[in-house]
């Protein structure tokens, strides 16, 4: 046993200019292996005389003093006798006959797909198609915007409260010939005047040519008995006083202007005569609708 151990001290040489072949097996051409078959042969010859018959010994095997692996107090250690300086990298020949990936053979990824093959071979095949595409796309278009639009006038309009007080209706049998009565409608005052026939006498005979507002008193009325009017001074937007004034009609106290018994301004800084709403004149049931 101690003449093994001397072999392995013997065997464990400096660093050599070995090199490494490209399966990781160690070459070492100037390392001869023969000095350790006498040796053996006079050691442990019996032994290893003993593995062989016995078929377990490997031809691929770690020969004895390259290494080995021994049991230690902190584990199994493995160790080598041969120290082989690292091979430089190892190099493959391709042989001349593999094909490049780009010399045509095969498609480059980077290239621009051809899609030639896919063309229409006739332009005017595909036409129709495509105006039939815009105009569809052009109609569902304006009907998005109509319908938008649409939507967004209809949030302007007038609220189911508003719309309710939009029409006024008014009794006439309850006012008397020579009287006035004012309503509201929406937020305004509305001046009815049931007119005797002096007064409707008076109204027709007035020169139109004179007023400052020219305007026959037909053109103001549906019934010469019944006037509509709002009371809202046509000069800043006042109430005038009914039955006063110059000429027996209205009056606005604020600035002096004098409307006549059918509203047409007459006297004053006012510029027009008394508006005339949108009403209906139902004399059958005796009912005026105003709006």
């Amino acid at each position: 046993m101690a003449t093994v151990r001397a072999l392995k001290k013997a065997v464990n040489l400096p660093p050599t200019g070995a090199l490494v072949s490209a399966n990781g097996v160690p070459f070492a051409p100037l390392l001869s292996l023969n000095a350790r078959a006498s040796t053996l042969d006079a050691v442990d010859y019996a032994a290893h005389a003993h593995h062989e018959h016995d078929g377990s010994h490997r031809s691929d095997s770690r020969p004895r003093w390259a290494g080995g692996a021994s049991s230690t107090p902190r584990g199994l250690v493995s160790r080598t006798f041969v120290n082989a300086l690292p091979t430089g990298p190892s190099y493959r020949l391709i042989h001349t006959s593999a094909r490049s990936l780009y010399d045509g053979s095969i498609p480059d990824p980077n290239a621009v797909p051809n899609f030639e093959p896919y063309k229409s071979k006739n332009p005017e095949n595909g036409r129709a198609l495509s105006y039939f595409m815009v105009g569809s796309l052009g109609l569902l278009s304006a009907s998005m915007a109509k319908a938008s639009i649409t939507n967004f006038l209809a949030t302007m309009s007038a609220s189911a409260d508003v719309l309710a007080l939009a029409k006024v209706e008014v009794g006439l049998g309850s006012i008397p010939e020579g009287k006035n009565v004012i309503v509201k409608w929406r937020g305004k005052p509305v001046f009815i005047r049931h007119r005797t026939a002096d007064e409707i006498e008076e109204a027709k005979n007035v020169d139109v040519k004179s007023l400052r507002d020219p305007e026959t008193d037909e053109a103001r009325t549906k019934n010469p008995e019944w006037l509509v009017m709002l009371g809202v001074c046509t000069h800043l937007g006042c109430v005038p006083i009914g039955e006063s004034g110059d000429y027996g009609g209205w009056f606005c106290p604020c600035h002096g202007s004098h409307y006549d018994i059918s509203g047409r301004i007459r006297k004053g800084p006012a510029p027009l005569n008394l508006e005339v709403p949108p009403y209906e004149l139902n004399e059958g049931e005796e009912k005026v609708i105003i709006g």
